[in-house]
């Protein structure tokens, strides 16, 4: 599948189908998000894989919506705050850009394998660095659900859903 065929793919699933998840797909997957690029190459990205019901059960209890328990497999991405390359002039911190690419890539690699993804972002994020015991300079950024979904991805749903390429684009200025 070309790239722009799985970008098209890639939907927020938040039904899932009683079927687990291979560890090799997973480990894909992970690689895939493994190899994105981060500022200065730092890396500040850790994945933490949640397959235990209990574990699952703790940090779902971080977020408000019983969907997320049922994904066979949710990842913690998870970023170092103590290694991320911080802009000299201003101090800004890339940490959750670098950790946002990764987890594009995590999310376009499920898709390819035919697997779903939720970027699920609001959540009690000390409660869960608690859960899954995070060190201090870590911090949990993103809930990454994956498994089968129920749903097939309307391949031409963005027609109607996103901007025109006109009103996003601007040519050498705003």
């Amino acid at each position: 599948m070309n790239f722009t065929n799985i970008a098209r793919k890639r939907f927020a699933v938040r039904e899932f189908a009683d079927k687990p998840v291979k560890e090799e797909d997973i480990l894909k997957i992970l690689d895939a998000a493994r190899i994105a690029p981060s500022a200065c190459n730092y890396q500040p990205v850790h994945f933490v894989v949640l397959r235990d019901e209990i574990q699952k059960e703790l940090v779902c209890s971080t977020y408000d919506g019983e969907w997320l328990q049922k994904a066979p497999v949710i990842i913690v991405v998870c970023g170092d705050y103590g290694l991320s390359w911080k802009r000299p002039h201003d101090g800004k911190d890339h940490c959750e850009i670098d950790v946002a690419i990764a987890v594009d890539h995590l999310t376009l690699a499920a898709a390819d394998l035919g697997l779903g993804t939720c970027w699920v972002c609001n959540f009690d994020t000390e409660k869960c660095g608690e859960y899954i015991h995070l060190p201090e300079r870590l911090g949990a950024i993103a809930l990454i659900p994956l498994g089968y979904p129920v749903q097939e991805a309307d391949m031409d749903r963005h027609v109607e859903t996103r901007r025109d390429l006109e009103q996003v684009v601007h040519w050498d200025r705003f």
